[in-house]
C-alpha cells in the first residue's frame, strides 16, 4: 500500500508527542513493506528533495519551511505521488485542506489525525478550520476528550475513531528496569505540569520510606526544585531532567507508582509507558487532561481530584502488589495499533 503522511513538521525539526505518534506509524507501516512517503518541510542540507531515514519512511520535502510555498506545492506533490491513502496530520487548517485537494486529485481517501484543539483565531481561520474539519473521510483522535473537541470544531462525531498511541510492548520486554525510584512522574514542566499537587501530597509521607523520580525539561524546574527544599523532601526526590525514552522505560519498569497531575493533555504518552510497564496509575483528573481514560476503569488506577486524594491514593497504591509488566494494556501495543490503521485504510480505500 502507498500511504502519504502530510505534516510539514517532523520529529527531526523538534519532537514532541504529536509527531512521534505519527512517526512510529509511519516506521511501522515502512517495516511491514508499505511504500511510505512523509510530505513535510526541509530540515536537511543538500538539494536532494528526498531523504530516506533508517526506518524506511522517505521524507520528501515541498518548502523550507510550513508556508505558503508547502501549502500550494502540495496537492500537485500528492497527485505525482498517487498514493492509496493519505494520512494527515489536523495541525494547520490549509494544511488540511491542501491535502483534501492533494487526495481528490489521486483519487484516494483522506485521513486526519486529530491530536489536540488547534490554536487558530480570526474570521478568516474559523472559516477555514470549518471547511478543514469536513474535509477528511475518516478523523482519529487520540483520547475521547479530543473527540469532543473535534466534534465541538465540526467534525463530524459518526466519522471519528479514538486511537491510541500505541506503545512498543518488545521494548518494553528488552528493558532492563532501574530500580531508583519508588514513584515516577514524567513530563516536561510547564506551565501545565502541575507538579506541586504530587509534592505537596508526598510530603505527607516524610516519615516513610520512599523515594521518587521526576523526569521532565521545562521553565517551571527551578520553582518545582525550591517547593521541593521548602517542603523538606528534597533529599527523596529526584529531578531527572530531560531523559531518552530508553531510560523512561527502565525508570518506568523499577518503579511500583505513576503519578500524572497535569492540568493539560491530549494523550499521556508516558504514562500509558508506565502503566504498561506494571507501574500503580494515579491520575489528577483535569477537564482539559486526557489522562483519567487510561486509569478510570482499571484494578490498578486511581483517579483523584486533589492532593489530599492523591494523597489516599498513594497509601493504597502502596499495598498493591508490584507488577513487571501489565499485559492488559497490549491493547496500547505498536502492532495491534498498526493493524487497526492498515484495517481503516482498507475500509476507506
Amino acid at each position: 500500500m502507498r500511504v502519504a503522511f502530510v505534516s510539514a513538521g517532523t520529529v527531526f525539526h523538534r519532537e514532541n508527542d504529536r509527531r512521534a505518534r505519527l512517526r512510529d506509524l509511519a516506521a511501522d507501516l515502512a517495516g511491514r513493506g508499505h511504500d511510505v512517503v512523509w510530505f513535510c518541510a526541509r530540515w536537511w542540507e543538500g538539494p536532494h528533495t528526498d531523504f530516506e531515514a533508517e526506518d524506511g519512511v522517505v521524507y520528501r520535502s515541498l518548502a523550507d519551511g510550513a508556508g505558503s510555498g508547502y501549502t500550494f506545492g502540495l496537492p500537485l506533490a500528492l497527485r505525482r505521488f498517487d498514493p492509496d491513502v493519505v494520512h494527515a496530520a489536523a495541525d494547520g487548517s490549509a494544511h488540511v485542506l491542501a491535502a483534501r485537494a492533494g487526495a481528490a486529485l489521486a483519487g484516494a481517501p483522506l485521513l486526519c489525525d486529530w491530536y489536540d484543539t488547534p490554536d487558530e483565531s480570526g474570521v478568516l481561520n474559523a472559516f477555514l478550520r470549518n471547511r478543514a474539519a469536513a474535509a477528511p473521510v475518516r478523523t482519529v483522535t487520540p483520547s475521547r476528550m479530543v473527540k469532543t473537541s473535534a466534534r465541538e470544531f465540526g467534525v463530524p462525531g459518526e466519522d471519528v475513531d479514538v486511537v491510541p498511541t500505541g506503545v512498543d510492548f518488545d521494548a518494553i520486554r528488552a528493558t532492563e528496569p532501574e530500580e531508583r525510584a519508588d514513584v515516577v512522574y514524567a513530563r516536561p514542566l510547564n506551565d501545565d505540569a502541575n507538579l506541586e499537587s504530587l509534592l505537596l501530597a508526598l510530603a505527607e509521607f516524610r516519615e516513610r520510606d520512599w523515594t521518587a523520580a521526576v523526569v521532565g525539561e521545562g521553565p517551571a524546574r527551578e520553582g518545582y526544585e525550591r517547593q521541593a527544599r521548602d517542603l523538606r523532601i528534597a533529599d527523596r526526590v529526584e529531578f531527572l531532567g530531560s531523559q531518552p525514552v530508553e531510560r523512561r522505560r527502565a525508570l518506568f519498569r523499577g518503579a511500583h507508582v505513576a503519578v500524572y497531575t497535569a492540568r493539560k493533555t491530549p494523550f499521556p504518552f508516558d504514562l500509558a509507558r508506565a502503566l504498561a510497564c506494571g507501574c500503580v496509575g494515579i491520575v489528577e483528573y483535569h477537564e482539559q487532561s486526557a489522562a483519567h481514560e487510561l486509569v478510570e476503569r482499571e484494578k490498578r488506577g486511581f483517579r483523584v481530584t486533589d492532593e489530599t486524594e492523591l494523597a489516599a491514593a498513594l497509601a493504597s497504591a502502596a499495598e498493591l502488589e508490584r507488577k513487571d509488566i501489565d499485559e492488559g494494556f497490549e491493547r496500547f501495543d505498536r502492532d495491534e495499533i498498526l493493524r487497526g490503521y492498515v484495517r481503516r485504510y482498507n475500509r476507506l480505500r
